[in-house]
């Protein structure tokens, strides 16, 4: 991390905001002392508010404290009302502007819509929702024209709504230099139970945006590292309205991203996707666990895997079936042809698009269907959709192509419904012409499906 840092000169005002015992101030400043960073002076403020952490702090910041050339400020205090109060003008709090350098390896933890930590962030104008990205947007904030800040935070502000305003309020701020990316899900951050990918990022306050670099490996060994530069429009892509920051693995464009048969958007094709409406503890009242009486089959990823559609499922530890009643109808789709997606893949799981194909003949004579929030659903304005299609559909999500391009991208464990409106498909007579071939094969293997489409999009 220290070496992601450009060399300077001059003053430097470096932060160090949940700083622990000082491995992260320390890595800075050893560089320095070795000649590789070129300040006059090193002025160093450190937050740490575990009281059982600051004595050895202090110990390895005292290290550098010689020639005069030095000084430090540890805070046992909380960064974010820090920040906050300097920020918003406070008269009695400390004036932490200035900073040149920040270095960051911030706590993880969600910020609950009415804690203090929230409507602090509000004041200074920073919506999110975790500690870290919290964190981050304080330092930027903090940071002087043309300063540095390096962070290892989870990847999770990537991509999704919920930190869409913070993904805006760091783009309108700062040009991204660097991204470096684990690509192990569980060991850079093994001791903490955050299980996604993790990422290391430059940023440059007030920065003119450029290519960025970006690295990856394993896991915090860096014995594989591999490096490459990309035009920032493979970074944040130019028609996103979401600004979803995508971390490219490889140097060269993907096969979907090359085909000019696959260029067409769900609008183009007349395709929604949509997140499964049924939030099943909101409903716990109208769930049951097996079919009755006046009920519909309620749809989770469990009631799908690569032979089909098994409904419902004796012993399955979730609910098979939800009431129909004026509290849900209109939570609920009508039966029909439908594409669905699992949300969520296990941690390493081989694939991270998994496609089915709801068959409306699988639930007898029922009017309606539930589809539970785990589940991504493709529809035609809640309606379902033509038989060929959806199969020709569930086919192209199905390729390795497909998983390729998306993982290419996507860090998360998790498919968001945005995340497949933003991906470009073949074009609507494409997929109904792939649905057809697939309805006339007795078995689909992975390998016929990918030679099919490399075929079709030649």
């Amino acid at each position: 991390m220290a070496s992601f840092f450009q060399d300077g000169t001059g003053h430097c005002r470096l932060l160090d905001a949940g700083a622990g015992i000082g491995s992260l101030s320390a890595a800075f400043l050893d560089r320095w002392r070795a000649g590789r960073f070129h300040f006059q002076r090193v002025e160093l403020d450190a937050f740490e508010i575990d009281h059982a952490l600051t004595s050895h702090l202090s110990q390895t910041i005292e290290r550098y404290n010689h020639g005069g050339d030095f000084a430090a400020n540890i805070y046992e205090e909380d960064f974010i009302h820090s920040a906050a109060r300097s920020l918003s003008g406070d008269l009695f709090s400390k004036a932490l502007e200035g900073y040149t350098h920040a270095i960051l390896n911030p706590p993880y933890k969600k910020i609950n819509s009415n804690s203090t930590h929230r409507l602090a962030l509000r004041r200074v104008g920073i919506e999110t929702v975790n500690l870290y990205s919290a964190f981050v947007a304080l330092a930027v904030a903090l940071t002087v024209t043309g300063g540095q800040i390096v962070a290892i935070i989870p990847r999770s502000f990537c991509n999704g709504p919920y930190y869409r305003p913070f993904r805006s309020f760091v783009l309108e701020r700062t040009a991204i230099r660097r991204i470096h990316l684990f690509e192990s899900r569980s060991k850079a951050f093994k001791d903490d139970g955050v299980l996604q990918e993790n990422i290391i990022i430059r940023l440059e306050r007030g920065g003119r945006q450029g290519p960025v670099t970006v690295s990856t490996s394993t896991d915090d060994t860096v014995t594989d590292l591999a490096i490459h530069e990309h035009p920032f429009e493979r970074i944040v892509l130019p028609d996103d309205p979401e600004r979803f920051i995508h971390v490219p693995t490889l140097p060269g464009r993907s096969a979907v991203e090359l085909s000019p048969a696959i260029r067409y958007t769900l609008d183009d094709l007349g395709i929604r996707v949509s997140t499964g409406p049924v939030v099943d503890f909101r409903l716990k009242e109208h769930l049951r666990d097996m079919p009755g009486p006046g009920t519909a089959p309620l749809l989770y990823p469990g009631h799908f895997s690569p032979s089909g559609t098994t409904w419902p499922i004796k012993g399955m530890k979730k609910p098979n079936a939800i009431e129909c009643n004026a509290d849900t109808e209109k939570w609920l789709y009508p039966n029909g042809f439908y594409c669905v997606v699992r949300r969520f893949s296990s941690k390493e799981e081989k694939r991270r698009i998994m496609a089915s194909v709801v068959e409306p003949n699988a639930f007898g004579d029922v009017s309606v269907l539930g589809f539970e929030n785990h589940l991504n659903l493709f529809h035609e304005n809640k309606r379902g959709l033509p038989e060929q299609l959806v199969r020709g559909l569930a086919v192209f999500l199905n390729t390795t192509a497909v998983d390729e391009h998306f993982r290419r991208f996507n860090g998360h464990t998790q498919v968001n419904a945005t995340d497949l409106k933003l991906m470009k498909y073949p074009s609507r007579d494409f997929l109904i012409r792939l649905g057809e071939w697939a309805m006339r094969q007795v078995v689909l293997t992975q390998t016929m499906v990918d030679t099919k489409l490399g075929a079709l999009t030649a």
